[in-house]
């Protein structure tokens, strides 16, 4: 037996040399075709580089073999060096730049049409033009990007940039759907789920949830495409709920009319969801653009509540400590207001090497809370329409904090929150 194990363990360790002599074998291979001018192997090489696949990750390496196939022609490679311009991740940020390289490749690249409506749609390294915008998402959708189609069909769903068109936003969502984007299924389940078709509402959902690795609650910073796979999850749970009566400290769930925010534009879009759940027809650009910052960039949480003023709604700002006394208090203050029928905005903060100067923010709604397991209900505009997440109380605590959501902060780190002066 132990022979035989023995046995096994060599074959094992041999068919991962050869794995392994074979990967090198064709990475040296894939260099030298690189390296000989093809344009293709220069692309390859710089996603694997990029991405840390076979190869030691190297973005400086990535980038200069994107460059040179991108100087050759190759459309995927523009978008390749756009967006890392439009990330500022790997190189200094320059929107300009980015918007150049994906206007060059959009007629070619489905992806770079797409970039290139997120930057018309969000202003960024342009004048902001959401026609243009919708207009290039529809022709990435057509030549089968999925993502394209479903960020068109929610601006037509919520009315975000374009008048509202429910026959438009339905075509897309289904035609989203259709090239199996996790963010048009969801989309298009939310639809059915509001029309009643409760069975299609759940078919949709449990297709975008097989779509990629799910859990018992999601990451709040996801990729788009495995945060909408965890939304199809996470409303499957919440079925039932969304049709309860709220039972004071045990559930509360409020409904908001979700806007899919713009790029960088996560504070105003929040606050235009929570001004159109009080009533207001405003819609996140509009919100921005009560604000003295340009679009495309991010809000001061003093100008967002100067702005609330300006369309005759009245908030007030909260803050508790990031330390576990402040948490419980915070969350206290959720679940009563939850209760009492009004959500709350919130402000997260992200710390990790993949962002620019190693953190970000997000602004994001709470709208809901289920006691017996822990669990908090957000309307984020970041992701798919209808925007439902479930977060753990332990995540909750751990993004709930901001030292930088605006000069009222005064670069001290608490746990912010946006609530209704009802007083």
């Amino acid at each position: 037996m132990q022979k035989l194990a023995f046995t096994a363990l060599a074959t094992l360790f041999m068919i991962q040399a050869l794995l392994s002599a074979d990967v090198q074998t064709t990475l040296a291979t894939l260099r030298k075709q690189a390296a000989d001018g093809d344009v293709t192997a220069q692309l390859d090489l710089a996603q694997r580089l990029r991405d840390g696949k076979g190869v030691p990750k190297d973005d400086v390496q990535a980038m200069i073999w994107a460059h040179r196939a991108a100087d050759a022609g190759s459309a995927d490679a523009m978008d390749f060096v756009g967006f890392a311009y439009l990330r500022g991740a790997v190189v200094k940020r320059n929107p300009a730049i980015a918007f150049a390289y994906f206007k060059a490749a959009a007629g070619e690249s489905a992806q770079a049409a797409f970039n290139l409506g997120q930057c018309y749609y969000g202003a960024q390294g342009t004048e902001q033009d959401c026609a243009k915008a919708l207009e290039w998402w529809k022709k990435a959708a057509e030549r089968g990007h999925g993502r394209a189609a479903a960020a068109a069909a929610m601006a037509y769903h919520s009315g975000e940039g374009v008048k509202a068109d429910a026959v438009q936003a339905r075509r897309l969502a289904e035609r989203a759907a259709v090239l199996n984007n996790p963010s048009g299924l969801v989309l298009l389940g939310e639809m059915q789920f509001q029309a009643v078709d409760t069975d299609a509402a759940k078919a949709n959902w449990t297709k975008a949830a097989k779509l990629h690795p799910t859990g018992a609650t999601g990451h709040p910073s996801q990729p788009s495409d495995n945060a909408s796979a965890q939304q199809g999850a996470d409303l499957l749970k919440l079925m039932d709920y969304r049709r309860r009566k709220g039972e004071p400290g045990k559930f509360a769930f409020v409904q908001m009319p979700h806007i899919q925010q713009g790029y960088n534009n996560c504070g105003s879009t929040a606050c235009a969801i929570f001004a159109r759940f009080q009533g207001s027809e405003i819609g996140g650009w509009d919100f921005k653009r009560l604000c003295p910052s340009p679009l495309g960039t991010g809000t001061d949480w003093g100008h967002l509540l100067e702005a609330s003023k300006q369309i005759g709604q009245m908030w007030k700002l909260v803050t508790y400590t990031p330390d576990d006394a402040g948490f419980e208090q915070a969350t206290t203050m959720l679940k009563s207001e939850l209760d009492a029928g009004r959500p709350v905005v919130v402000d997260f903060k992200y710390i990790g090497p993949q962002y620019p100067g190693g953190s970000a923010g997000h602004t994001l709604n709470v709208c809901g809370y289920i006691a017996e397991e822990g669990l908090y209900i957000l309307c984020n505009p970041a992701v798919a329409t209808p925007g439902l997440q479930l977060i753990t109380a332990d995540d909750l605590k751990n993004f709930w904090r901001s030292d930088h959501y605006g000069a009222l902060s005064k670069g001290v780190l608490s746990r912010p929150a946006f609530v209704i002066d009802h007083r």
